[in-house]
């Protein structure tokens, strides 16, 4: 191997490593960006009733996976499972942030409110 050969070499690898790095920031860009216009279509609903996903709940009350499974563990937030996946219809969120207000945060409370509007 010449060293010409090497600096080639070492070049491509910069260069995908470059790439990678491009590809992660527009990934942060894009997780620190607003979520687009939700589909209606793509709104779930029980008997008329939104439901809302374990993803969905963290995003609202900005809680962990596991803090709303400890919340479903204790008997404080009803939850239904449809296909082995975990829904909360809107009312029992609605009851639950009523009871437990001292728990979150008034910004947490009000992007909640703007989001189920």
């Amino acid at each position: 191997m010449d060293t010409q050969h090497i600096e080639r070499m070492f070049g491509c690898i910069m260069e995908r490593l470059d790439r990678q790095e491009q590809m992660l920031e527009d990934i942060r860009y894009n997780q620190r960006a607003e979520p687009p216009a939700e589909n209606p279509a793509e709104t779930k609903c029980l008997n008329g009733e939104r439901l809302y996903d374990n993803q969905d709940l963290c995003i609202m009350l900005q809680v962990s996976k596991r803090s709303l499974q400890r919340y479903r563990s204790i008997g404080i937030l009803p939850y239904l499972m449809l296909r082995q996946k975990t829904y909360y219809k809107e009312s029992d969120v609605e009851r639950f942030l009523s009871e437990h207000l001292d728990e979150f945060s008034k910004e947490q409370i009000e992007a909640y409110k703007a989001r189920i509007r």
